[in-house]
């Protein structure tokens, strides 16, 4: 039984030697290198995905790496694992891992090369925009300033004949304004003259009111003064007159 057991583990030691698993939330570059149709810069692609989100939930999560499609995942989905350690397979065909490694290579440097034409044909064309606006902007200015000068001294002329024509209009004003002056002059002293004269009715008014107020209150207060005379009179009578029928 014992010697069965062994047999097995042993077994199962050497097909994990053989297939492998690779844990795609914890392999290094080089281990991620070992699968089916990754290169140097799959397999990096998949660490910078795996830092900028975190870990895979899915196998099929991988595929959301630039680089990965369905085909390559076809290719490692079954060396591929979420957990556990990574096993890197072992392989007979060293030669077409070489190959291909050299073919990424080649497409990478193609890409490359492919994209460094397409900026330099892009940087071009908007150096010749430039250029061409650059050269329109000046065109456009001169024109501008040609036509501000033009515009420039026809005002300068119109404001001219203005200010002759308003030079004019001024004098005739200087003569109708003096006759309005003057009439303005005899009309505010009327103005005044009346002003001056019903302040004085106003005034007088008051005055008079206020020494017939006075006579008014002068009265009241003598009328008053009397009375508190008689009633003082008329207390001390009463008083006396009881002293003197207690002393009876």
């Amino acid at each position: 039984m014992k010697r069965i057991l062994g047999f097995l583990a042993a077994l199962l030691a050497y097909a994990g030697l053989a297939f492998g698993a690779v844990n795609i939330n914890s392999a290094t570059q080089e281990q991620l290198k070992t699968l089916n149709g990754v290169g140097p810069v799959k397999a990096k692609a998949i660490i910078d995905y795996r830092n900028k989100n975190g870990r895979f939930k899915t196998l099929e999560d991988i595929k959301k790496v630039d680089g990965i499609g369905d085909v390559t995942f076809e290719k490692i989905k079954g060396d591929i694992q979420l957990t556990g350690t990574t096993v890197v397979p072992k392989t007979d065909k060293p030669a077409e891992t070489k190959a291909a490694v050299k073919k990424e290579a080649a497409e990478t440097k193609t890409a490359v090369k492919k994209e460094a034409a397409e900026t330099k044909s892009t940087v071009k064309e908007k150096t010749a925009d430039t250029k061409e606006k650059a050269k329109e902007a000046t065109a456009t200015t001169k024109e501008k300033a040609k036509e501000a000068t033009a515009t420039t001294k026809e005002k300068a002329k119109d404001a001219a004949a203005t200010t002759k024509e308003k030079a004019k209009d001024v004098k005739a004003d200087t003569k109708s304004d003096k006759a309005e002056t003057a009439k303005e002059k005899a009309d505010a002293k009327k103005v005044a003259d009346k002003e001056k004269a019903d302040a004085k009715k106003v005034a007088d008014k008051e005055k008079a009111d206020a020494k017939k107020q006075a006579a008014k209150e002068k009265a009241d207060a003598k009328k008053e003064a009397a009375k508190e005379k008689a009633d003082a009179k008329k207390k001390e009578d009463e008083e006396k007159k009881k002293a003197d029928e207690k002393k009876k």
